[in-house]
């Protein structure tokens, strides 16, 4: 793989080429890139996951409607900030060896990527909050997928902590920029 190849394919390896076309697309664009799509939010409910929630910068409100999305992508990092219809949510990627490791607000998640039926699904290795490891007793259960059709990225993001309840949800898609002739 050469420098060029996205930070996506480098962890995946060969894997990569099993996911949806729409998917491949989205993680092989580098450089600067403005997405617009639709998303629906839902709100945590206790006062524990709305804390959390303020803590990652993740939706605090119920809403529907647009989104914009700012990709910023190089070989080894990405910054992706999402515009919510009520707020915006901003975090940074980048490659470990064979992980995915996404810094936001105050926590540090580390992936594994996987392809399954075309779909990239990320499962949550570690968890860092505030610095500190997060038990495995607590941590989260996180659901984070995307799938394709045509130009559209879809996605399903859901985090949801023991004791707590879903501190994060949405779910919606991007339109991805139209493929450029060879």
């Amino acid at each position: 793989m050469t420098e060029t190849t996205s930070m996506y394919e480098q962890v995946m390896g060969v894997e990569f080429s099993t996911l949806g076309m729409a998917v491949q697309r989205f993680h092989r664009l580098s450089g600067h890139h403005e997405l617009q799509g639709w998303v629906e939010t839902i709100a945590p409910h206790s006062v524990l996951a709305k804390l959390l929630a303020f803590g990652l910068g993740t939706p605090m409100r119920a809403s529907q409607g647009p989104i914009r999305f700012e990709l910023q992508a190089e070989p080894n990092y990405e910054t992706w900030t999402r515009f919510f219809p009520t707020q915006v949510m901003r975090s940074t990627l980048h490659r470990r060896e064979r992980e995915i490791v996404e810094s936001l607000g105050a926590a540090r998640l580390t992936f594994e990527l996987a392809a399954t039926e075309k779909r990239l699904v990320m499962r949550l290795l570690r968890l860092h909050f505030l610095g500190l490891r997060c038990p495995a007793w607590l941590a989260p259960r996180i659901v984070a997928e995307e799938a394709g059709a045509g130009d559209q990225l879809q996605f399903r993001i859901e985090a949801t902590v023991p004791f707590v309840g879903v501190v994060a949800s949405y779910r919606g898609h991007l339109v991805l920029p139209m493929e450029m002739a060879s």
